[in-house]
């Protein structure tokens, strides 16, 4: 009960994060990717604070035997770098490119009930569904 209270109070501040970086907003996350025209480096200054916590929290975690809320820390189920990354990967590229949301920023922007961020959501749970079925439809 403690790990998933914790986990929902990081997913508030996670939320009320990205909503005062303003990457809930398309038209700066747009702005931002538009370095040959209006490019907009607020988004710079937020990545820039992101990967500096990171890099701080991380040395000090790593140096702990275990998580707080669990006895060991979880192994990657995969560590290679193979087609199948490297293809969502630019598939995910592409889709916050041509609309400006990711999937964080997106789910948070739920919460507006835009008719914009209610489609890519359907269609981002869509894409998960068909990416779940699609090795058995092959097989």
């Amino acid at each position: 009960m403690k790990a998933l209270l914790v986990a929902g109070l990081c997913g508030v501040l996670f939320a009320l994060g990205l909503g005062l970086g303003g990457m809930t907003q398309p038209e700066k996350v747009l702005a931002f990717l538009d370095v040959a025209g209006q490019w907009d480096p607020s988004l710079a200054m937020v990545m820039m604070g992101a990967v500096g916590t990171h890099a701080v929290l991380l040395r000090l975690i790593r140096r702990r035997p275990a998580p707080v809320l669990a006895s060991r820390f979880p192994a990657p189920a995969q560590t290679r770098v193979d087609m199948a990354l490297v293809a969502g990967a630019a598939l995910f590229g592409v889709g916050w490119g041509l609309v400006g949301y990711c999937p964080g920023p997106a789910f948070t922007s739920l919460a507006t009930g835009g008719r914009d961020v209610l489609l890519f959501v359907g269609s981002m749970l869509a894409g998960m569904v068909l990416f779940s079925v699609w090795p058995r439809a092959r097989a």
